[in-house]
């Protein structure tokens, strides 16, 4: 199995101003260090990390270097690969900066020490495109972004290295006017939201007598992959899930075959796998796939109209999994599987990927090659 590719970042000079009377660290890093105030975000990263230090065979860190992350990566046993070089001295674009080099490698979640500056920061750099987790290290944490405590968010992530069913919601990004602040008064702004793992969340909160109501969580599935359509060319997989969702669409569907639309419009049913690549050649275009469920294939398993040329030419950040929690909790914590007859395509596949369970609602899930 691939490994989880954790994204650390550290702001170093979070909550300096904390213990010195100064109501926060934005803009007077320089005076708290000078009135004698301690860093304190590496040893609240510390202690997160330290939560998942036995998974560290199946970890590999991305980070900054220095106190932005290697450090602590380092000390603690993690495979490290820096991506950003830090000054001595950091300020809030190196946040920017490092934030961003984390997204182009690809990681799978960005862990971050430091408080609601940092987060603004941290959306400012990647918006929505990469689920974070904050481990609190600031004098203000107004957002929703971070664990309650540093130990909590450590365990968020144990829960998902373990391969439970660990929700992404949606969390706002709030700051505090620090200036207002310090003269006594409080005003809070609102500046975004990010995607953040949650406690797991086993049953849909569309529910029916405890359990999930199938009909109403494939609307609710259904709901969400329609508006990630957008102009699109979307392949439709085969299976009853993808089928529920062309229904829909109030469109016919080929249960046991592969699908062409857009904008909710059906173009061939049916395909081959050369009509798919000659199809979306040059087109930006989504593939929409569920699991074969009690097994946990996504690719090979009565779709093999998937070619891995497709796969290589719709790249892997246009597929798009649905699936129902129910169906991912009978899997009993087995990843899904890609085994398209391409071992080096099923490597690059390998990975956590955002699976739609709902309206809204996601969970992270592992996928893996089969060796």
């Amino acid at each position: 199995m691939a490994l989880f590719r954790l994204g650390l970042l550290i702001n170093p000079l979070a909550g300096l101003g904390g213990s010195v009377a100064l109501k926060g660290s934005d803009g007077v890093a320089f005076e708290a260090l000078a009135k004698g105030a301690l860093p304190q975000a590496m040893k609240r990263m510390k202690q997160a990390l330290l939560k998942i230090v036995p998974k560290k065979d199946s970890i590999e860190i991305i980070t900054a270097s220095g106190d932005m992350g290697e450090s602590v990566a380092q000390e603690l046993g993690f495979t490290t690969q820096v991506v950003y070089q830090a000054p001595v001295l950091t300020q809030a674009s190196d946040t920017v900066g490092a934030a961003v080099s984390l997204r182009e490698q690809g990681v799978d979640l960005i862990l971050f020490a430091g408080g609601d500056g940092t987060a603004r920061d941290v959306y400012a750099a990647i918006g929505e495109s990469v689920p974070v987790l904050g481990v609190p290290a600031g004098v203000k944490i107004h957002s929703g972004v971070y664990g309650v405590t540093p130990v909590a968010a450590g365990l968020v992530v144990k829960q998902l290295l373990e391969g439970e069913l660990v929700s992404l919601m949606s969390a706002d990004v709030m700051d505090i006017d620090e200036a207002l602040f310090r003269q006594g008064r409080v005003q809070a702004k609102r500046f975004g939201e990010m995607q953040v793992p949650a406690e797991p969340r086993y049953v849909q909160a569309v529910k029916q007598g405890g359990v999930e109501c199938e009909a109403l969580v494939l609307a609710d599935i259904a709901a969400e992959a329609i508006a990630l359509m957008d102009d699109a060319l979307c392949i439709m997989g085969s299976g009853s899930t993808l089928a529920f969702v062309m229904a829909e669409m109030g469109l016919e569907n080929t249960l046991l075959g592969v699908d062409l639309i857009k904008e909710q419009v059906l173009i061939q049913s049916d395909l081959t796998a050369q009509a798919l690549l000659e199809h979306t050649l040059g087109q930006e275009t989504k593939l929409f796939i569920t699991l074969i469920g009690g097994q946990g294939h996504i690719l090979g398993r009565g779709n093999q109209q998937l070619s891995p040329a497709l796969i290589r030419q719709i790249g892997r950040e246009n597929i798009i999994i649905l699936a129902t929690k129910a169906k991912l909790k009978a899997l009993e914590g087995r990843p899904l599987i890609v085994d398209s007859g391409d071992s080096e395509l099923d490597q690059s596949l390998a990975g956590y990927y955002k699976v739609i369970t709902g309206y809204r609602d996601y969970v992270m899930y592992p996928v893996v090659e089969i060796n």
